[in-house]
């Protein structure tokens, strides 16, 4: 390719003469073997107008990419080729098989799925497709655990064995390849182990294919047609299920074994996919290094105040009881107010409430949409109902079960963040899910109270200030929004001007809700009946506000149109940065699964953006908070917000630092045409900092 100067620099580092080697004849046939090198700069053109010609389907990258797919398909899985190590010696050799590959697909097997509380019970390494080594070091004697007994004889000493492994786990220049890297990252961090750098096969996916391909055994089976190992079938399912310490070393090791074997095959894959499909970018900018970002968050999790939430669920519990007595009297009769059964009966057949409609078991439907329903229409028993499954749902989720999950450890709470499950590129938290805690009601907020800074330090909540709506106006390119924002003016109150007529200055509040409720709606592609039901207003009504919406906002219209022929035409929709965001079923027999399609891809576009936005500014923080000797944790992200702990007086420094860093998120990579706004708060609590 006449890189003459790097040519010579490795020339020069080799000691070598470049004109003793010959050409890649492999490379040289891939595609473009006819265009041969211009001898002459007028011969440019005519090289450029040839490779032209070759830029089609199945050649180049995608050609590479499917002919190493069918390569690695048909090398058959060999069992019989897997080894367990159990000598230093053949330890000392593996890592230097992984020192002559410079990379070496990495799994860890544990007592359980908390990264912050599991142990390592082995270790699987692979460097080449068709090998496996299980390195064996936790697996308990029968009978001994519960006794805190011996480990079965045989295995190297735990110490030992990370102790070989951190100079490769930790050397820049090997690349450890994972599935879900950001477990093994957390357990090795707990052993004094920082693992990187990583390449992350599930990650890969997600930024090929989206959510739909994502554990280990799915990829293999959908790409390798192999079905794996299951844990269930090695260790037994339900109450009996034996944890992977109790499992006998040899059916563990090929269980192990294999997870490396397939890990390593899955990236030879994918990764030649990545710069045939254009998502490198996506997974090298926001994928890839997202997850050590996220695994040192979940590290060092967030303290919850275990006497407020006591309180709170005390509280909880008295006024629940009171609702439901209350329930009681208004139905004439005792049953159980978490029986939809009991509840359907109650309203329609005792009560002869009109409205209702029955499932397809032939009980009456007694969702949420259907007692919010009756509530707006003047039924108390409706209304109180819902306010008892409100109580009941805060306690068993939130003040009744956070307790459970204080680490005895640490003192806090970890949640685990799932990067790979949300088809718009949002996070989602789990064990516990802490991106659900409502904060449109008094009784969520209180239950944020809990979730305090430790002594001496302070939180900080940096939260996006409508940022999907500023989205919105970037790409439809609206200009009355535009300039709205720019101008710093209140968004709700210009639309609802805009509409209804009304003087910003002295406006009514329930006007400004109307307005606001629209633009909100707008985005999710909210039809009358959906505005209707929001407001408690006319579904005719409802229906001139949002024809009233699009003929003052003309560009809104055009942008919702576009999307819903461009996802029937492509399949999927892009967010600003590239994401794209699959809808296989966009041109669906099924009406109902049609209508989905086409209010998700407005929507799906903007939430997207917003959520690759927030992703650069927590991939960008922590080594600019670094930069600036800005001392701060950042703990949480719960969509729009990020949380942070920093040392009590720093708060101003910090606030300042943060904002700067979330509001210039989009750049180089795309300048917004509307000023991002972030909104930080200090406090003791989570709740006052909000």
């Amino acid at each position: 390719m006449e890189f003459a100067t790097i040519t010579k620099r490795l020339a020069g580092i080799l000691d070598a003469n470049p004109d003793d080697f010959e050409p890649d004849p492999d490379l040289k046939a891939g595609g473009n073997k006819d265009i041969g090198a211009p001898k002459k700069s007028a011969d440019l053109s005519v090289a450029k107008a040839k490779l032209a010609a070759n830029v089609v389907p199945g050649t180049g990258p995608a050609r590479f990419a499917a002919s190493e797919h069918a390569r690695i398909k048909a090398i058959p899985i060999d069992y019989d080729a897997y080894r367990t190590v159990t000598t230093a010696e053949d330890l000392s050799a593996i890592i230097a098989r992984i020192y002559a590959r410079g990379h070496v697909a990495i799994d860890t097997e544990t007592t359980g799925l908390d990264p912050q509380q599991a142990d390592i019970v082995g270790i699987c390494l692979s460097t080449e497709i068709g090998e496996g080594f299980y390195v064996p070091v936790g697996h308990a004697k029968a009978g001994d655990l519960l006794a805190g007994g011996g480990l079965v004889e045989g295995q190297l000493p735990i110490r030992d064995v990370l102790d070989a492994l951190k100079p490769v786990l930790e050397d820049p220049s090997i690349l450890k390849i994972g599935q879900n890297s950001k477990y093994d990252m957390e357990v090795f961090e707990r052993y004094g182990i920082a693992m990187a750098p990583i390449d992350d096969t599930m990650l890969m996916s997600y930024a090929l294919d989206g959510p739909q391909y994502n554990g280990l055994d799915v990829l293999a089976k959908h790409w390798l047609d192999h079905k794996t190992i299951t844990f269930g079938e090695l260790a037994g399912t339900g109450k009996g299920q034996k944890t992977f310490d109790q499992l006998d070393i040899a059916p563990a090791a090929r269980y192990a074994a294999e997870d490396a074997d397939v890990t390593i095959r899955l990236w030879h894959v994918l990764k030649p996919r990545l710069a045939a499909e254009n998502a490198t970018a996506l997974y090298e900018t926001l994928e890839r290094p997202l997850a050590p970002v996220l695994a040192r968050m979940e590290a060092r999790g967030i303290t919850v105040d275990r006497q407020i939430l006591n309180r709170l669920s005390g509280d909880f519990a008295q006024r629940a009881a009171a609702l439901e007595a209350e329930a009681y009297e208004l139905a004439g009769q005792s049953f159980n107010l978490g029986s939809p059964k009991q509840l359907g009966e109650i309203l329609f057949d005792k009560m002869g409430l009109e409205g209702g409609t029955k499932t397809k078991t032939g009980a009456w439907s007694t969702g949420a949409d259907v007692l919010e329903d009756l509530a707006l229409k003047g039924v108390p028993l409706a209304r109180t109902i819902v306010d008892w499954r409100q109580l009941t749902k805060l306690m068993g989720t939130y003040t009744d079960a956070l307790p459970t999950y204080i680490n005895p450890r640490t003192g806090r709470v970890h949640t685990s963040y799932s990067q790979a499950s949300v088809l718009t590129g949002r996070l989602s938290s789990n064990e516990p899910n802490l991106q659900n805690i409502p904060v449109r009601t008094g009784d969520g907020r209180k239950i944020r109270t809990a979730f305090v800074a430790a002594p001496g330090k302070i939180l900080i909540s940096a939260d996006y200030s409508q940022i999907e709506l500023r989205l919105l106006a970037h790409i439809a390119d609206i200009g009355a929004l535009k300039d709205a924002f720019e101008e710093g003016l209140d968004i709700h109150a210009m639309t609802a001007s805009e509409m209804f007529n009304v003087p910003v200055k002295d406006m009514p509040s329930e006007v400004r809700r109307r307005a606001k409720a629209i633009n909100f709606g707008i985005i999710y592609g909210i039809s009358a009946f959906g505005l209707s039901n929001q407001l408690g207003i006319e579904r005719s009504v409802a229906g001139e506000y949002i024809k009233t919406y699009f003929e003052r906002f003309p560009g809104i219209k055009d942008y919702m149109d576009s999307q819903r022929a461009r996802v029937k035409v492509d399949g999927h929709v892009t967010t600003i940065f590239g994401r794209k965001i699959q809808f296989p079923n966009a041109n669906s027999g099924n009406p109902s699964e049609r209508s989905f399609v086409e209010r998700a891809s407005i929507n799906a576009p903007i939430q997207g953006s917003a959520a690759d936005i927030i992703r650069r500014a927590m991939i960008r923080m922590e080594p600019e908070l670094k930069r600036l000797g800005v001392e701060a944790d950042m703990l949480l992200q719960v969509h729009d917000e990020l949380i942070f702990e920093v040392p009590e007086g720093t708060e101003e420094t910090a606030m300042a630092a943060i904002k700067t860093v979330m509001e210039g998120a989009s750049e180089p990579a795309v300048r917004l045409t509307v000023p991002i706004q972030v909104d930080a708060h200090a406090a003791k609590n989570w709740d006052e900092a909000h």
